[in-house]
């Protein structure tokens, strides 16, 4: 079997153009799959695949939450941490709207319209990650310390099993 080049999206642009070192995972997408299947898919654990989620507080602002794929997203201790009064997910339109990547394949990379990132703290422990790289079916591997060197993104603690 052929190996799979390596797609050309505007996260993978905007890695290469902040020289960060990552590899490619291509992988069967599975519709509402999310972190289970593309884990599973390629024999990663879950909690190392990180989750790209667009989200939005009461006035209409977005924002970006990273969160480890086997834990989900207190939005009520978002809201609480960084001080709004309600964090809820934006609606496809709107993510891909603001992100300019449909829903499945959304990267915290190359976005369309700047955004606050803001990422569960201890994604910084893991020694290495998984995260969308701006197409359904593909993720870039690498280590977490690149991530937070190119986005700089607020570390919250609002993981919740």
């Amino acid at each position: 079997m052929a190996r799979e080049k390596t797609p050309i999206t505007a996260a993978v642009r905007a890695l290469r153009a902040e020289n960060v070192i990552f590899s490619d995972h291509l992988y069967n997408y599975e519709d509402k799959g999310g972190t289970a299947a593309s884990s599973r898919e390629l024999g990663l654990d879950e909690h190392s695949v990180i989750k790209t989620l667009v989200m939005e507080d009461e006035r209409h602002k977005p924002l970006i939450v990273l969160m480890h794929g086997d834990l989900q997203v207190s939005t009520k201790e978002l809201a609480r941490v960084i001080g709004v009064k309600q964090i809820v997910p934006c609606t496809p339109d709107v993510a891909q709207k603001q992100s300019g990547y449909l829903v499945g394949g959304t990267s915290p990379f190359g976005i369309r319209h700047p955004m606050p990132v803001y990422m569960e703290g201890s994604i910084s422990d893991l020694p290495r990650i998984y995260i969308n790289g701006g197409k359904r079916g593909y993720l870039v591997g690498m280590e977490p310390s690149e991530l937070v060197r190119v986005l700089k993104p607020h570390l919250v603690a609002v993981g919740i099993r």
